[in-house]
């Protein structure tokens, strides 16, 4: 339960941190760099532990993209503009995850199901 609040917290606040960069406001990269590490910890803290090797894979993937947060918030405390390549790139490979683990996840149960019935 308490990792679905990190998550959910930690996202809420990376958008609004990013949709305010432009204010140029001096603690805003401090709320997404800390946003970004609740994201990263959400990921790398609890990786998938089943024997699907491609739900493996998609997790590292995942984490790839939890790592770039953190490489945007670094760019983000710079100045400069390629975290938003950074944070683009992150949200790719987290949009690409959560389609293709979905499908991954009701190809397995629905393989479950045809071997359970037989």
């Amino acid at each position: 339960m308490f990792k679905q609040y990190l998550l959910y917290f930690s996202g809420t606040l990376l958008i609004l941190a990013a949709i305010l960069y432009p204010t140029e406001w001096a603690f805003i990269p401090y709320i997404y760099a800390a946003a970004s590490g609740g994201v990263a910890a959400f990921f790398l803290l609890y990786p998938y532990k089943g024997d699907h090797f491609r739900l493996k894979r998609l997790n590292i993937q995942q984490a790839i993209a939890a790592l770039m947060l953190l490489i945007s918030a670094y760019f983000m405390f710079r100045q400069m503009n390629e975290w938003i390549v950074c944070l683009l790139v992150s949200a790719l490979l987290q949009t690409y995850v959560v389609f293709v683990r979905d499908y991954e996840e009701k190809k397995n149960d629905h393989g479950n199901d045809k071997q359970s019935a037989k």
